[in-house]
């Protein structure tokens, strides 16, 4: 009875579905790994933005073309470095003051007319030399004055002239030895070929520096009022002083007093020894 019922199958059923053959072992694993291949990118370290970057730039990759480019990007940034490093050298005058401009301008005229004059000397006394009967003699001549000339100058000898008086008075003290030394320079662009200060005698080598209460003029020890005695042209050297930007506007700014006065002698008799150099000679035979 049991084998009829088991054996016996009712109507409309379906058969049972066949399945399908495994795969062999071996076969299961070889696919798993090739699946397990396929995947390995992704179950491997992930790259970030920053690894990526880095990877895509290097090793570099130059083209010709990107060469050139660099080249030419090379040759018009230093042309541009240039460019800027000439304009800045010319900002200064570019920047300055409508009175400074005039200043320079006066002093690089009054130079320039010295030095033509210098020239004309030179030039005449080249004419002398060359048409003197006695050459010898006029250039002996020419050796005393420029002799005199030159002991002027170095401060060895007195000397007197027309040129102008030039007194400061400064109760706040706010006048330095850098004020000194820029009205000395003033004077000397002007055409100053001698002058002294309280009883100093000033020449190519004269140094300035402060000390309490006052100034030092190579060692010695001055006190206001500052006493200037200048010999040179005064048309030169009074507009020289008083010109906008110029010694006498700037003291004026620090409260100080400046009197200048015109005078047609000036005597300048401070004296200074004559130095005799350690190591130079003279080349002449």
């Amino acid at each position: 009875m049991s084998d009829d019922s088991n054996d016996s199958k009712p109507d409309g059923a379906l058969p049972p579905e066949r399945e399908e053959p495994s795969e062999p072992p071996e076969a299961a694993g070889a696919q798993g790994a090739d699946k397990s291949a396929d995947k390995g990118d992704d179950s491997g370290p992930q790259l970030t933005g920053r690894q990526r970057l880095a990877k895509a730039v290097w090793p570099p990759r130059v083209t010709r073309a990107q060469l050139i480019v660099a080249l030419l990007l090379f040759v018009l940034g230093l042309g541009l470095a240039i460019q800027v490093r000439s304009t800045s050298e010319n900002s200064a005058l570019r920047g300055a003051r409508r009175e400074d401009l005039v200043r320079i301008l006066d002093e690089l005229d009054d130079r320039t007319k010295r030095l033509e004059d210098e020239k004309r000397k030179l030039d005449g006394q080249r004419t002398q030399l060359e048409t003197s009967s006695d050459q010898a003699e006029e250039a002996r001549k020419q050796t005393k004055e420029k002799e005199a000339q030159l002991g002027v100058l170095a401060g060895t000898v007195a000397a007197e002239g027309p040129g102008i008086h030039m007194t400061i008075k400064d109760r706040a003290g706010a006048t330095d030895s850098d004020t000194l030394l820029d009205a000395v320079q003033e004077l000397r662009a002007a055409g100053a070929e001698a002058m002294e200060v309280n009883g100093v005698r000033v020449v190519a080598d004269t140094h300035f520096t402060d000390s309490g209460g006052g100034v030092d003029v190579d060692g010695h020890k001055i006190e206001q009022p500052y006493r200037f005695e200048v010999i040179g042209k005064p048309a030169d050297l009074e507009p020289a002083l008083n010109i906008p930007g110029g010694v006498v506007q700037t003291l004026k700014n620090k409260q100080a007093t400046v009197d200048v006065t015109r005078s047609g002698k000036i005597t300048v008799d401070a004296l200074r020894q004559a130095k005799r150099p350690d190591y130079a000679r003279s080349s002449s035979r």
